[in-house]
């Protein structure tokens, strides 16, 4: 019976660690991440482990990793008395997926209030993650420029962002601000992935379009300058000739 729940154990922390578990407001990093993080190598890092410099965590199977706290504090920033926000982000593409939204919203709320987060607000967008212009997205990133944010909690990273998580999760981050991912793919529309993909082969498309065009206005311009000078020579050659 030890040896089952032991194992079990184990296994959960294995999940824990290859999928970066957010619980509450801690996030763990791999070695390789927390490292890219901190601007280190990788040895940089395990030569501090050994010095005792920046002691890290270890999984039952042994296995480094780093918390969001360990970041903080390595920074020398502190996170006493930290009054700022805990935000709910979320976000479908069109009003005609208003009960995705509201299953997204409905499934952050359980996820903070099981943890004992209390949450300061609660944003709901429509708009393709494809958009950088949205308007609540901008006010969020506005307000975490403003050292507002404390937290975001998210159910998906294509909830926030469809390409470039990872650049924003880090610019987040040089204001102190964390990014928790729930990751529950199911409140990830997959009809949103098809949509968008449409979206990029179009712009692709229209630009190879406007390419041609312009390829085609090119070869014009140079037959017109060539026949220029042609003309251009054959007048020259004319008056050496009556010269």
């Amino acid at each position: 019976m030890i040896l089952v729940i032991k194992c079990v154990e184990i296994c959960s922390w294995r999940y824990c660690y290859e999928h970066i578990e957010n619980t509450s407001n801690i996030t763990n990093y791999k070695t390789k991440d927390f490292a890219e993080l901190l601007g280190v190598s990788v040895k940089t890092l395990q030569r501090w482990d050994r010095e005792g410099i920046l002691e890290a965590n270890r999984t039952p199977t042994d296995r480094r990793y780093y918390t969001y706290d360990q970041y903080l504090q390595f920074k020398g920033i502190k996170t006493q008395n930290d009054i700022r926000q805990v935000v709910i982000y979320a976000r479908v593409s069109t009003k005609n997926q208003k009960d995705d939204l509201q299953n997204q919203v409905s499934f952050l709320r359980q996820f903070c209030n099981a943890r004992g987060i209390i949450v300061d607000q609660c944003m709901e967008e429509y708009g393709s993650g494809l958009n950088y212009n949205r308007k609540k997205w901008n006010k969020l990133l506005d307000e975490v420029m403003e050292q507002k944010i404390k937290t975001i909690i998210i159910t998906h990273k294509d909830r926030f962002i469809r390409f470039g998580y990872d650049w924003f999760e880090k610019f987040c981050m040089k204001f102190h601000t964390t990014i928790v991912i729930v990751n529950n793919e199911e409140l990830s529309p997959q009809e949103e992935l098809v949509q968008d993909s449409v979206s990029i082969l179009h712009v692709f498309s229209s630009r190879l379009y406007g390419l041609r065009k312009y390829k085609k206005q090119i070869e014009r311009d140079e037959e017109i300058v060539k026949e220029l000078q042609d003309g251009n020579q054959s007048h020259t050659g004319a008056e050496n000739q009556d010269s």
